[in-house]
């Protein structure tokens, strides 16, 4: 092991010498054959993640029209289960970017599938916790001074999505596993299933059976376990996972501490993020007219989340690209990389927010029956146009920080931006100068604009020769770089 591991240094050394004696500028071919391969992977990712998320928002169309209490109670709990559970898991899961993407370059096949192990066990196990606390999150509503009707019937809800979170915690691995392989066709295949399948077993749920919004919950449990089980029999029996599968082993929990050392900051990237677009909903139900205000919020902010698949899908992409060529130790592939991303994110900002804000009069129907809640979805439309130029940028130079491994710098920056600027502007605005529901998301987005003005001066200013050294080390097991050094 230890001959092909030094065979595999010297060629990534190789690699590295042939890279930086390449010519200077970019090409026009070049960054023409970087939007090929990205494509190739952005647009399935855009695809399953956007088909993911629809699990989420077909269930709240579809509680919409049972009535406004159903609505504010099944947006409170799928947005709290969320943060407290399913971005967590996805937070850790994150951190296979890292690791297998740059393993995966560096040729090192066999640690690709010990990787997703360790993240599988340790996924496991943090669902216990997580579990019990969604068993009193009615409780905890309570607590904060929600309104009681919604309080006791999103605790009814998130109990119900209990075993979509074990489901999830081998899911989030899987597709991680096969992202960074640029295996993204199963993953696609996969999505369309779960998504037509979630369908009419949620219609059927939620008005046929007398259940409701639990029906709806009931739903996305098994969806998820569809699509876990399709991702494993694919992983299992497929023959372009016979380098990286690898037998349940030992290996897979001496690991585990390694592997939390970056799944930790990974989690607390994303999770900082996501807790303060919950925050507007908590913070909404303080309001005047609580249940409207709710269910707006809730409305906008699952329409974005719906929206944001193109810059996570193309975030994916870059995440995938950058660490395979660091792993692989060529980076000025990884600068170009990059490059690229931030240029196709351009577009997406353009298209998108064109496209949604010519729909304004259209979106609340999607969601709501009612008058009030169309209206203010209309009022609300022009900033939710504003604040997909941020998510644009910071969804892939997010990205670029996974591929890197630059989690801990981001949960830095989420901090900085999210917590000492967008959360007081937002109650300052919402409370203070009672701009309402406005105020809260006009806040939130002032913190969205300095994260992402972090985020491009990260990787402006980044010395990709180093990260593509620091690559190296972690493949071939530098306790230095496990340890954030």
């Amino acid at each position: 092991m230890e001959d092909d591991q030094m065979t595999t240094r010297e060629r990534l050394l190789g690699k590295e010498t042939l890279s930086s004696s390449d010519g200077g500028g970019i090409s026009l071919v070049a960054v023409a054959q970087e939007v090929k391969r990205q494509g190739v992977i952005a647009l399935p990712m855009v695809l399953v993640n956007m088909f993911q998320f629809l699990l989420q928002v077909i269930s709240l169309m579809m509680v919409g029209h049972l009535g406004r209490l159903s609505l504010s109670s099944a947006s409170i709990a799928a947005s709290l289960c969320s943060v407290t559970g399913f971005t967590i898991l996805l937070g850790m899961a994150s951190a296979l970017e890292t690791l297998c993407g740059q393993a995966y370059g560096a040729e090192q096949y066999h640690k690709v599938g010990v990787y997703t192990q360790r993240a599988i066990v340790s996924l496991l196990f943090v669902c216990i916790p997580l579990s019990l606390f969604w068993s009193f999150l009615g409780k905890l509503l309570l607590w904060i001074a929600q309104d009681p009707a919604i309080a006791h019937e999103a605790g009814r809800f998130a109990v119900w999505l209990i075993p979509g979170l074990f489901a999830a915690a081998l899911l989030q691995p899987l597709v991680k596993f096969l992202q960074s392989q640029t295996l993204v066709l199963p993953l696609l295949f996969g999505a369309i299933v779960t998504l037509c399948f979630h369908i009419p077993v949620c219609w059927l749920l939620v008005f046929k059976t007398g259940l409701g919004h639990i029906g709806a919950a009931i739903s996305v449990s098994l969806s998820y376990w569809l699509n876990v089980i399709i991702l494993a029999l694919y992983v299992k029996f497929s023959p372009s996972c016979e380098r990286t599968f690898v037998p349940l082993s030992v290996e897979a929990f001496v690991g585990i501490r390694d592997f939390l050392g970056l799944a930790f900051p990974s989690a607390v990237m994303i999770c900082l993020e996501y807790w303060s677009f919950e925050l507007l909903i908590l913070l909404s139900g303080l309001l005047p007219n609580p249940e409207l205000e709710t269910s707006v919020l809730a409305i906008c902010l699952n329409t974005l989340y719906l929206l944001y698949s193109i810059p996570y899908g193309l975030g994916a992409a870059a995440s995938t690209r950058v660490s395979n060529e660091l792993g692989a130790g060529c980076p000025r592939a990884a600068k170009l990389a990059v490059f690229v991303v931030v240029l196709l994110a351009l577009i997406d900002i353009l298209v998108v927010s064109i496209s949604l804000f010519s729909i304004r009069y259209q979106l609340g129907h999607a969601y709501s029956s009612e008058k009030e809640v169309i209206e203010y979805v209309v009022k609300m439309a022009p900033l939710l146009s504003l604040s997909t130029c941020m998510d644009g940028l910071q969804g892939v130079l997010s990205g670029v920080a996974r591929g890197c491994g630059w989690q801990h710098l981001g949960a830095y920056v989420n901090l900085s931006a999210f917590y000492l600027v967008g959360i007081p502007i937002a109650i300052i605005l919402g409370f203070f100068f009672q701009l309402g529901g406005r105020g809260l998301w006009i806040g939130v987005y002032c913190g969205a604009t300095v994260q992402t003005i972090l985020l491009s001066l990260i990787a402006g200013f980044t010395d990709w020769q180093h990260q593509a050294d620091k690559a190296r080390d972690r493949v071939f097991d530098d306790p230095k770089v496990h340890n954030g050094v």
